[in-house]
């Protein structure tokens, strides 16, 4: 049953998401891709993932103890801050920090979280801003 009602909030969100995307007004100096087609493709994975939950629901759902629900609430608490900081920080650092966390947290040595952090951020900052001419948070060191 949590599935499903998991499944179905998910629905809910990806629907306004893609709805609340529709709605950006572009201008006529926009990127390449337009404002648009990101939240479109993210709005769009998260529903087909709602409804797979809808439509095949397990049917003995485990639930993570309480240490593990923390991990799971701090890992949210790191994302909102992550959105707080990226203008401040821009976007290469603050992904970094994220990325290097997340994966820490995900099991991974300190050490090797901090070279996926870093080499996560330069990789989606080459990708997005260099090879897509996306514009991103510029931070303290002007990237």
């Amino acid at each position: 049953m949590s599935d499903r009602i998991f499944g179905a909030i998910g629905l809910i969100i990806a629907l306004i998401f893609a709805w609340q995307a529709t709605v950006i007004q572009e201008s006529f100096l926009s990127d390449a891709v337009g404002p648009k087609a990101f939240p479109l493709i993210i709005a769009g994975v998260l529903g087909l993932c709602s409804v797979y939950f809808l439509l095949r629901p397990d049917a003995n759902p485990t639930w993570p103890r309480a240490g593990r629900l923390a991990e799971i609430g701090l890992a949210v608490l790191v994302m909102l801050a992550y959105a707080q900081l990226l203008p401040e920080l821009g976007f290469v650092i603050a992904t970094a920090i994220a990325a290097a966390y997340l994966t820490w947290r995900l099991g991974t040595r300190p050490l090797q979280s901090l070279l996926v952090g870093v080499l996560t951020s330069l990789g989606i900052y080459f990708i997005f801003h260099l090879l897509l001419g996306l514009s991103l948070a510029r931070g303290p060191l002007g990237f």
